[in-house]
């Protein structure tokens, strides 16, 4: 009896040393995943060297082989993390197929899918995501926005932001990464143009400032 006993005690007390194990590592893990400042920075810097290759040196960059020769850098607001935000996702009622207004006067059809609520300049701000009609990974959405900064700072067509849902009912917009639209480098392109829910008034000072020749 005695025996069963010490038996049962030291099987319990294996059990409770492998459970504090099992949440060590846990915790462990979920410290050394987080990303560093450091690495964050340099995720931004190599997606920002990326884009300005891509628009010096492709054959599909919205340049003139003109542009191309004088083309030296592009213009981006220094890396604040505080414009990594986490959006809470709200589902639009009765979605539907939008056109979107192009900057040539012709439109081009999204799907009006959820709004992202932030909190961002000392206040709630929402933006609408659109979802292409051909769009086959549902997680992926286009963000077109325009900001205080637009017009004088930044392009003042808006900038946009490839947005992916990393949550069950939240998705992270990360303004260091937004990009301005073809036609802030050439007029000859088509660009769609925020919708009136996208126009903030609040500046967003991240991500890549206007194109000037």
């Amino acid at each position: 009896m005695q025996e069963n006993r010490n038996r049962s005690m030291k099987t319990n007390h294996i059990l409770l040393i492998l459970i504090s194990l099992v949440v060590i590592a846990a915790v462990a893990y979920m410290l050394t995943s987080a990303e560093s400042p450091e690495a964050y920075r340099e995720k931004i810097e190599a997606e920002r060297e990326r884009q300005y290759k891509f628009i010096r040196f492709n054959v599909e960059s919205p340049l003139t082989e003109e542009q191309k020769r004088d083309f030296k850098e592009l213009n981006f607001y220094p890396i604040d993390p505080a414009y990594k935000v986490k959006a809470r996702l709200i589902p639009v009622e009765n979605r539907k197929v939008r056109e979107v207004p192009m900057t040539d006067g012709s439109v081009e059809r999204y799907i009006e899918h959820s709004y992202a609520e932030f909190e961002l300049g000392g206040k709630t701000n929402r933006l609408l995501l659109l979802q292409s009609v051909s769009e086959s990974d549902m997680r992926n959405f286009f963000l077109a926005f325009a900001d205080e900064t637009s017009g004088r700072e930044t392009y003042g067509g808006g900038r946009y932001i490839n947005a992916r849902q990393d949550g069950k009912n939240s998705i992270t917009i990360d303004f260091n990464l937004a990009y301005n639209p073809y036609c802030a480098y050439n007029p000859d392109y088509a660009c769609p143009l925020p919708p009136k829910e996208n126009i903030l008034n609040i500046s967003i000072q991240a991500g890549e400032k206007n194109y000037k020749e």
